[in-house]
């Protein structure tokens, strides 16, 4: 799946498994690295997605006024 495609739901999950590897210690260095890359790949579709959706509330917020 892209990672555009990636779902809300599906990249908190991705998410918290990798930050649930780390806190176990079970990465060595090297897969640190990309799983750090990993997930600040998804906090931004994360952020792309919130902001996207409150702009669409808002608007449809202010449509009923």
């Amino acid at each position: 799946m892209a990672d555009k495609e990636i779902t809300y739901k599906a990249a908190v999950a991705e998410i918290e498994l990798i930050l649930g590897k780390i806190e176990e210690g079970e990465l060595d260095v090297d897969e640190l690295t990309e799983n750090v890359k990993r997930v600040t790949r998804l906090l931004n579709i994360c952020k792309e997605k919130l902001q996207k959706t409150e702009t669409e509330v808002n608007k449809i917020l202010s449509e009923e006024d």
